[in-house]
């Protein structure tokens, strides 16, 4: 491995938290003995500092951070309830977010459910009631002088001074931003600030890049408007010189998608506007910047996807052609770049160096939920983790030529959650020396989806497809345990009365002179021949896989399923407007299991049923949510 450094795993489960370790290149990970293991079952966050010096996680009883030089724990916070975990970038401040709840019994109704905790003393200095479940955190600038937070409708700014308490209250506060956003640059300050507000009726939606203290309506540097957007994701460079403007409706006014629509704007600090243009039809399925803030990646367009490498006017650099891909993944120092087609599609991963223009590699990692590049740029992991799939979990950590180097298989009944890499201050990893020779692997022991083509059961010893031999002539499949051509006494008894009725069949063609009666008897021995081979019943066709599905594939997806089907007799929580939400997921949750049917029996699925079963994850997610609140 590059750098002859070799970062540890942070590891979050159904039984726990623990580190693991590994001291060579090629040497398998293994538990660091030197991190005391958390035994919790509640575990629900875990978190690395920006700068790589602490790890903290939530356990359900204490939130607790260690440093990551001796794996020492040196501050606990008494947060039982935390949810989300989150470092300032400089890691002088965690933030702690719960979800929000009232208990009318309480002599206090409205609690703070948001906190923020100096790390060096291990004092709670903030704390606000914040209602917000996405982009819940503070958006900082990079050297820690900033912090802007969106509650409500409101933008509330906070200045901080070195070794001075963090204030209490803001210094300015920013209205008519509800259902909006706000997005602080990472580059050096002072920095720069977009502001997203939602459109009305007949005024479009808005984004607007200040310069900060420069905050008012008529001092933005550049802005851009656009009619068809319900939610706008901001994503800034590292360096802070330019944002992309991700748009997504709820609806397709145009009804060419049921799941909305996506379009890709940018602005950049000089004052420049761009919407990307994108040259197919499709949904937009990925977006991500080069850590080298010179250009971004676009995967776009229906199946297989097109994938498009952008400079900052917003002209194409690079094709990269099609393929079956949904997922954007660069290493730390924007020389090698992943593409994963996952969820929907079955775990293709090219690799490619950005430097040459040219794949490296294609491999297949089957049910993989997570990737992430290590830090030192050469190796990238793979996981599967609950509660996106709940049965065969582990990881995986393979070289960028291709190599498996580890796999891990976690047990049976035991649920991994996530895995994440050790991070590092910046300036400590050297950039890695692309090198397209192969190494040696190792031979993954993750069993294979059986290729051969699926037959029902119920089908498995009758005629064959399409041929016209008999039961007792035609290849039969072998039943497991039983002796190879094995039939029951009512499978004999079938297979006589099938071999009767096709001779007196033959029969009564050979002796009958009436031409019409001939027609209608040979008709009626092709549908009592379809019949018998499982094609009709009772004058209906019946649909048969036409492909063969997964199995464990499947069984990951019925036990998701099972797991978030609403209960009909459920009662409701009190709440109009959490029921509501419940109900609504539900019902998309209910759609899903439909659509996941459907692709389990070989129908072909539209794209945006496609996506729309990518967003299980998320939608169970935000059931749990709403159900433990």
């Amino acid at each position: 491995m590059a750098n002859e450094i070799f970062p540890a795993l942070a590891i979050r489960s159904s039984t726990g938290v623990e580190v693991w370790k590994s001291q060579a290149s090629k040497a398998p990970y293994v538990p660091d003995a030197g991190f005391a293991r958390d035994e919790s079952k509640l575990c629900r966050a875990i978190v690395y500092s920006p700068n790589g010096r602490f790890l903290a996680w939530a356990n359900g009883t204490t939130v607790q951070i260690c440093t990551v030089s001796d794996w020492k724990v040196t501050r606990t916070f008494p947060r039982p309830k935390a949810f989300y975990l989150k470092f300032s970038p400089g890691s002088t401040y965690l933030m702690t977010w719960e979800i929000y709840t009232e208990n009318p019994k309480d002599e206090v109704k409205e609690k703070p459910n948001l906190y923020l905790y100096n790390v060096a003393t291990g004092q709670e200095v903030f704390s606000i009631i914040q209602k917000r479940h996405a982009d819940w955190q503070m958006h900082w600038a990079a050297d820690e002088t900033l912090a802007l937070l969106m509650v409500g409708g409101e933008v509330l700014v906070y200045e901080i001074q070195p070794n001075v308490d963090f204030p209490s209250k803001p210094v300015k506060r920013i209205g008519g931003a509800r259902n909006g956003g706000v997005s602080v640059s990472p580059g050096p300050s002072p920095p720069y600030v977009s502001f997203y507000v939602p459109g009305t009726k007949g005024a479009p939606s808005m984004c607007r890049l200040f310069r900060y203290p420069n905050l008012e309506a008529n001092q933005p540097i550049a802005s851009k408007s656009f009619f068809q957007a319900d939610k706008v994701e901001m994503l800034w460079n590292q360096k802070g010189t330019g944002v992309l403007l991700l748009t997504s409706t709820e609806v397709d006014q145009t009804g060419q998608s049921y799941y909305g629509k996506q379009a890709l704007h940018f602005m950049t600090v000089k004052g420049d506007s761009y919407a990307v243009q994108l040259n197919t039809e499709g949904s937009l399925h990925a977006v991500a910047w080069s850590p080298r803030s010179t250009e971004f990646c676009v995967v776009y367009g229906f199946m297989p996807a097109k994938a498009t490498l952008f400079n900052l006017k917003c002209d194409v650099v690079f094709d990269f052609g099609t393929g079956n891909r949904n997922s954007i993944y660069y290493n730390e120092f924007g020389n090698l770049l992943v593409f994963g087609g996952f969820g929907n599609l079955p775990g293709y991963i090219e690799v490619w160096d950005i430097n040459k223009k040219k794949k490296i590699t294609d491999l297949k990692a089957p049910d993989t939920t997570l990737l992430e590049w290590s830090p030192v740029g050469d190796v990238f992991l793979t996981a599967t983790t609950a509660p996106r799939l709940r049965m065969s979990n582990g990881f995986k950590i393979w070289h960028h030529t291709g190599a498996l180097l580890h796999e891990t298989h976690w047990p049976e009944k035991q649920e991994l959650l996530e895995v994440m890499w050790q991070k590092y201050a910046a300036g400590i990893l050297k950039e890695n020396v692309v090198s397209n020779e192969k190494i040696e692997g190792i031979a993954s022991k993750t069993p294979q989806a059986s290729k051969q083509k699926y037959v029902p059961p119920g089908m498995r010893n009758s005629l064959s497809a399409g041929s016209g031999e008999t039961a007792s002539n035609a290849a039969r499949a072998p039943i497991p345990g039983l002796p190879p051509g094995y039939r029951s006494k009512v499978q004999q008894a079938k297979d006589k009365k099938q071999k009767n009725k096709s001779k007196a069949t033959a029969n009564d063609g050979a002796g009958q002179g009436n031409q019409n009666k001939t027609a209608n008897r040979t008709q009626n021995n092709r549908t009592v021949s379809a019949g018998s081979a499982g094609s009709t019943e009772g004058g209906k066709e019946k649909n048969r896989p036409k492909t063969a599905p997964n199995p464990i594939m499947a069984t990951q997806q019925e036990c998701v399923v099972s797991s978030t089907t609403p209960n009909p007799t459920q009662k409701g929580s009190g709440n109009p407007e959490k029921d509501k939400k419940m109900k609504t997921i539900n019902k998309k949750l209910k759609d899903i299991k439909l659509l996941k049917e459907k692709n389990e029996r070989g129908e072909k699925l539209e794209q945006t049923q496609i996506i729309k079963m990518n967003s299980e994850a998320e939608l169970i997610n935000e059931l749990k949510a709403l159900k433990t609140s």
